[in-house]
């Protein structure tokens, strides 16, 4: 039974991975759409990143109460 949980628990935190590459694009071209400096940019992917990221944790969070 516990090695059941274990790897239903490793197979969705392995899921969350795919969405590192799509934050940091998203966030990234979001970014380059409003500024043109390459400094600017970076800080504003970072803050755009923070967000979305924080984001989807609450999202997450509420549907894993849900579910619960």
């Amino acid at each position: 039974m516990i090695e059941s949980l274990l790897f239903f628990a490793q197979a969705d935190t392995n899921r969350l991975w795919y969405a590192l590459p799509l934050v940091v694009s998203v966030s990234l071209v979001y970014a380059a759409t409003r500024h043109e400096r390459m400094s600017a940019i970076l800080r504003h992917a970072t803050s755009c990143a923070v967000w979305m990221s924080g984001f989807v944790a609450v999202v997450m969070t509420v549907l894993w109460f849900m579910g619960g």
